[in-house]
């Protein structure tokens, strides 16, 4: 009786075949970044699983560690959508903070925009991003056909955006100038109003460059929708949602009444922070009930 060749040495199909060596072998296309497709996570059944994640653990796990407080979500009665929901970012906590404080007929018809040089860069965030964020991969750095066509399909179809257009998270906790190609270039080309949002507090929960969760309350403040004006072209658009977020920002500092009055006299502070080193920057950001004494002149 013949001996059975080694297990290494088993002829094909027990073992992977071989190529011949003198034929030219493409190297196999990975559908990852812009070109990864995240129609499945849209399909029913995918969409009750997340619902019933999000619900079950993903708010339940932000209201014990963020206690986030939804401000001036009435601004929204009577918005249908679908709509453009933009935000400032200082965090990773912000996504799930901002899909548990929005109103049920938007939270669970809502995609997330997400870089996709980040969030969709290797398989198993593809799917987590897509899976249980409803995330799409987008160009955070100029605009790309493919992921504003997709955006655009997608509201078409009456799912909601939300979409961070400072392309990425702060590093300081001020904000960053917001990108014309991402909220704005999108308003216009799917008609559908921008509803202007500012998240506080998040940076403390999950700060850039940590992976520990630290109990902080947030807030969720909404700002009234708005579309383009007459004439008004992407550029000064993007500039508007900019100050309409700082605008919310200053709301939560001195009231609705002080952030009108200073945005009359053009008086609202900038989200990019003072002009300034980093340690008074980094001082600036400390709320005045915790200052305990004045830093001198």
């Amino acid at each position: 009786m013949p001996l059975l060749p080694y297990p290494g040495h088993l002829p094909f199909p027990w073992t992977q075949a071989t190529w011949p060596v003198k034929l030219f072998r493409s190297i196999p296309v990975r559908h990852l970044g812009l070109s990864y497709d995240t129609s499945w996570a849209r399909l029913p059944v995918v969409r009750l699983a997340r619902l019933v994640a999000l619900e079950g653990v993903g708010r339940p796990m932000v209201k014990m560690v963020a206690a986030p407080v939804a401000v001036s979500a009435d601004r929204l009665q009577g918005v249908e959508g679908p709509v453009i929901f933009a935000a400032n970012h200082a965090s990773h906590a912000d996504t799930l903070v901002l899909l548990s404080m929005l109103p049920e007929r938007f939270r669970h018809r809502s995609v997330v925009a997400a870089a996709a040089d980040y969030f969709f860069d290797r398989p198993w965030k593809a799917v987590a991003s897509a899976g249980l964020l409803s995330a799409i991969p987008v160009d955070r750095k100029k605009v790309n056909r493919r992921s504003s066509d997709l955006a655009v399909e997608l509201i078409s179809e009456g799912w909601s955006l939300v979409i961070f257009p400072e392309g990425g998270r702060s590093p300081d906790g001020w904000g960053q100038p917001f990108h014309p190609a991402s909220a704005a270039y999108l308003s216009f080309r799917a008609k559908v109003p921008v509803v202007p949002i500012y998240l506080t507090g998040t940076r403390a929960v999950l700060a850039k460059g940590s992976s520990k969760l630290r109990r902080s309350p947030t807030r969720v403040t909404f700002g009234e929708p708005i579309s383009p004006l007459e004439g008004e072209d992407v550029r000064n658009f993007a500039v508007r949602i900019e100050e309409s977020v700082a605008e919310l920002a200053d709301e939560g500092k001195t009231g609705w009444w002080g952030a009108k009055r200073n945005a009359a006299r053009g008086e609202t502070p900038d989200l990019r922070g003072p002009a300034a080193a980093s340690w008074r920057r980094a001082w600036s950001l400390v709320p005045a009930a915790a200052v305990r004494r004045s830093w001198p002149n």
